[in-house]
């Protein structure tokens, strides 16, 4: 046999035949490390085209890296808004940009290679599709600029997963997720993490909104509703409905401020309290949860459900709102970028669709249902209800 032909047989880390204990996934996988094969695939006419996308998938996570950094000098020079007035130049870029010529025309370049920007006729460079569709969701962008906190802390990966990193730029940003006493976090703290939530999060409330009606309702508690934002967008589709925000002092306090702003202060409070110590005001028949249960480790998490579970009356409903790491094609946003960002944060974990569910249960809610989503990687749903035994 060549000397680099496929393996055909493996054997453990102590040695013996292990063939009983592989499936066909192991021999495909054995196949394609295989150097005689990757030089098959890439001549022959019916897996040419096959080896050519694997291997621009393959270069893609190598370089995904470069490709974020790339988008991250894109938003913090605001050349996508740049660009959106009209097509420039490498000069009239350098020139709004601040960067020297060869800089601008390298970024312009880098951009145009990812559908940030294009290229236009005249040696100009033009917004791109993917630049447009960011320019879109100011959440995105704001995402994006925070994740300079993100890459610091994954410049060790290793040293993350092994818990040899130290404190984290992602811990002391949200506060909250490794403190004793989230209840004493100060104004200042919070500010910044509860402004970027709101700012992230007007994607998450539309696409929840139209999948969730609020008309059969009659009082909306949401724990963990930060500045009020999903309060103040439910009431806007249910005139009949009223809202409490529970979330910690400081933020309570925006909360209310921006419900009195919308004139909404007769159909909407906040409460100031910290969910891993104090109880859940009663009297809603919806509680929702929107994007607060990832945040935190298994025990934290169960006691917010249970706390939910105890303030709802029987019949009354809970809307578990966020990104589940098994939706259809957002496998990688689940477990990869989440498992990584969450890692850093120091609290908190993806999970399954699955997994929320058990512990719904697991909290003594009844009759778990899964809602569709229009972008099920964004945000999905599930739904649960409180019923006397």
């Amino acid at each position: 046999m060549q000397r680099d032909a496929p393996v055909v047989l493996a054997r453990s880390a102590i040695g013996g035949d292990v063939r009983a204990r592989r499936d066909w996934r192991d021999w495909r996988n054995d196949l394609i490390a295989s150097a005689w094969f990757q030089r098959f695939a890439a001549r022959f006419p019916l897996t040419r085209p096959i080896a050519a996308r694997r291997a621009r998938a393959a270069f893609d996570l190598a370089a995904g890296f470069v490709y974020s950094q790339t988008l991250f000098a894109c938003v913090k020079l605001r050349l996508l808004e740049t660009l959106q007035a009209g097509p420039l130049d490498v000069a009239e870029i350098a020139a709004a940009t601040g960067l020297p010529t060869a800089g601008a025309e390298r970024l312009a370049l880098a951009a145009a290679s990812l559908g940030l920007a294009e290229r236009r006729p005249g040696a100009r460079f033009g917004l791109g599709p993917h630049g447009a569709a960011f320019l879109g969701n100011p959440g995105a962008l704001a995402m994006v600029e925070h994740h300079h906190l993100l890459y610091a802390d994954l410049a060790d990966p290793v040293a993350l997963l092994r818990g040899e990193a130290g404190p984290t730029r992602l811990s002391a940003y949200w506060a909250y997720a490794t403190s004793e006493r989230p209840g004493g976090i100060a104004d200042a703290q919070s500010t910044a993490y509860t402004t970027l939530m709101d700012r992230s999060q007007e994607l998450v409330r539309q696409d929840v909104l139209s999948a969730f009606p609020m008309a059969r309702y009659r009082a909306l508690m949401d724990v963990g509703g930060g500045e009020g934002g999903f309060a103040a967008a439910a009431l806007a589709q249910a005139p009949h409905l009223t809202a409490t925000v529970f979330d910690l002092p400081p933020v309570a306090a925006r909360a209310r401020a921006r419900f009195e702003s919308l004139g909404l202060s007769a159909r909407a409070v906040a409460v100031g309290g910290d969910f891993s110590a104090d109880d859940l005001p009663p009297g809603a028949d919806l509680v929702s949860l929107v994007r607060v249960l990832h945040d935190h480790d298994d025990a934290l998490a169960m006691t917010i459900l249970r706390k939910i579970r105890a303030a709802l009356a029987d019949g009354g409903t809970i809307l578990l709102a966020e990104p589940m790491s098994d939706a259809p094609g957002a496998e990688p946003m689940g477990d990869a970028y989440f498992g990584f960002y969450l890692l850093a944060m120091g609290s908190g974990r993806p999970r399954t669709r699955e997994q929320i569910a058990g512990m719904l249960r697991d909290a003594g809610f009844m009759n778990v249902r899964p809602v569709k989503t229009p972008r099920p990687m964004l945000v999905s749903i599930l739904t649960a209800t409180v019923q006397s035994a």
